[in-house]
């Protein structure tokens, strides 16, 4: 398919069902996989090498390249057929089941996004240099979605400046939140407690204790010092959290031994035992500047286990490696008064039929005040200290 990006070469996009179809050093050329290894081909691939991605999931690969007229690779975004909605955590199920009362057919469509995955990044991956706008990849695939008869295509997790391109160029836009902790140069973990407000600084070392007199040890393990035995635990914990929630298994067990084949050190595991048995366990990823949350899960009642795990060893990991944030991946207000503070994510939305686009416009525009009110009511509850009023609300 052509593209004329600004006047300028021509170039070509093409849609691939394997990420093995493009070479690992050409997407990486041009992705920041330093920063954030989710958008990697070691990452990517990985879920589909393990058929986490595949027929069995309903994510069906169709990765964007775009080339110029010489052949050479300009930018590529990880793209899915998808027919449903699940593992996205960016929920559309709504405009689809108004969608097809009203005699329209919203599955299957486009989804540009890391799967099972809500950990905001670049989505429209340029490679620097190249020529090519983020408003220009993003017209290539709305012309891509046109041409395969389909609704929609949806830019998830994208970044501020991608969502505003975008935007600009008529994709609708639709805001979020999550909560993110923010390192302030930290000397260590108390360090960070004494810039919380004391009742809060309080209720996290009463956590800390009642964790410390349930006789667990635990570790933090990284790169290869996770072993098979490590990911068969963390595999029963994963199982585990999926049976509580009622929700699919998408990621099989392999899909852990890939991912620390392909990605080593950039792995972080936060590992909790009993009695020489693994009971719980976080799965962090490391990026150049940030440490991301990714899975968590447990065996029995460990009463505030899972704070310390994914939370506060998290910020004690963050603040020993010099790392800027750590994020903590969807949802979850009660990570507040943790000292994660809310950040807005961002996702755009191509839509074809003129209707449903009119009708999830003026629904965007409603959510993204509601979202906006939010954030600045959540930051009025800050856990951290004022000096005229040490004591902060509880929201």
């Amino acid at each position: 398919m052509p593209v004329m990006p600004d006047g300028s070469a021509r170039f070509s996009l093409t849609l691939h069902a394997r990420i093995a179809e493009i070479a690992a050093g050409e997407w990486n050329g041009c992705a920041e996989v330093e920063d954030n290894p989710f958008i990697g081909h070691a990452f990517l691939s990985a879920l589909e090498d393990s058929g986490a991605v595949g027929p069995r999931t309903g994510w069906l690969a169709r990765h964007a390249a775009l080339r110029d007229d010489e052949g050479q690779l300009a930018a590529v975004a990880p793209m899915y057929v998808k027919s449903h909605s699940y593992g996205e955590y960016v929920f559309d199920h709504a405009w689809a089941d108004a969608f097809e009362r009203a005699g329209g057919r919203y599955y299957p469509k486009l989804q540009v996004a890391v799967p099972f995955c809500p950990v905001p990044g670049p989505r429209l991956l340029i490679r620097p240099g190249a020529g090519v706008t983020a408003a220009t990849f993003g017209q290539a695939l709305a012309d891509a979605c046109a041409g395969l008869d389909l609704s929609s295509v949806h830019v998830t997790f994208c970044t501020e400046g991608e969502w505003h391109a975008l935007g600009a160029a008529g994709w609708l836009r639709r805001q979020g939140l999550q909560f993110h902790w923010h390192n302030a140069g930290y000397g260590d973990f108390e360090d960070f407690l004494a810039s919380l407000s004391s009742r809060k600084r309080k209720t996290i070392r009463r956590e800390r204790r009642e964790v410390a007199a349930q006789g667990l040890t635990l570790q933090t393990l990284e790169g290869a010092a996770i072993t098979e035995r490590h990911w068969d635990a963390f595999y029963r914990f994963y199982l585990a959290t999926v049976e509580r929630k009622w929700g699919g298994a998408y990621l099989p067990r392999r899909f852990f031994s890939l991912l620390s084949a392909r990605l080593g050190d950039k792995i972080v595991l936060m590992i909790a035992e009993k009695d020489g048995r693994a009971v719980a366990g976080a799965l962090n990823l490391r990026g150049r500047a940030t440490l991301y949350g990714r899975n968590w899960g447990a065996v029995g009642e460990w009463p505030f286990l899972h704070f310390e795990l994914c939370y506060y060893r998290a910020i004690e990991y963050a603040i020993a490696q010099g790392l800027a944030r750590v994020e903590a991946g969807a949802q979850g207000e009660h990570k507040l008064a943790r000292g994660y503070l809310p950040a807005p994510t961002y996702s755009a939305h191509w839509i074809a039929h003129a209707g449903l686009r009119r009708a999830v416009g003026d629904f965007l525009e409603a959510e993204r005040l509601a979202i906006a009110a939010r954030e600045a009511d959540l930051r009025a509850f800050t856990p951290f200290r004022n000096d005229d009023a040490e004591e902060t609300r509880t929201p």
